[in-house]
């Protein structure tokens, strides 16, 4: 079994900053892909950035230059640093990563709880 646990969601006013942490546990062989996701109400859930193991990063276009992913491969964590918040950057963010628990098995994708971003003055 394969757990993904987000941290470091809240209330921010606008222009603040924020990180969130992913922490996967359990049965993990390796990690290739790590992403966090966003769904506001009534959206459907976005990509918002992506990280290989070699850390190259895929952004959207409404986070470049604000939003930074980062990893960690020995703690199996990845992180967002979010700065220059605006109030459409509110939304529950999920993490998400595509894990092996086997050197025999597929990559599988495991997603987290969610945390809740909002922005706000």
């Amino acid at each position: 079994q394969v757990q993904l646990v987000e941290s470091g969601g809240g209330l921010v006013q606008p222009g603040g900053s924020l990180r969130l942490s992913c922490a996967a546990s359990g049965s993990i062989f390796n990690i290739n892909y790590m992403g966090w996701y966003r769904q506001a109400p009534g959206k459907q859930r976005e990509l918002v950035a992506s990280i290989t193991p070699g850390d190259s990063t895929n952004y959207a276009d409404s986070v470049k230059g604000r939003f930074t992913i980062s990893r960690d491969n020995a703690k199996n964590t990845v992180y967002l640093q979010m700065n220059g918040l605006k109030p459409e950057d509110t939304a529950v963010y999920y993490c998400n990563g595509n894990v092996r628990t086997a050197i025999a098995q597929p990559y599988r994708p495991y997603w987290g709880q969610g945390t809740q971003v909002t922005v706000s003055s």
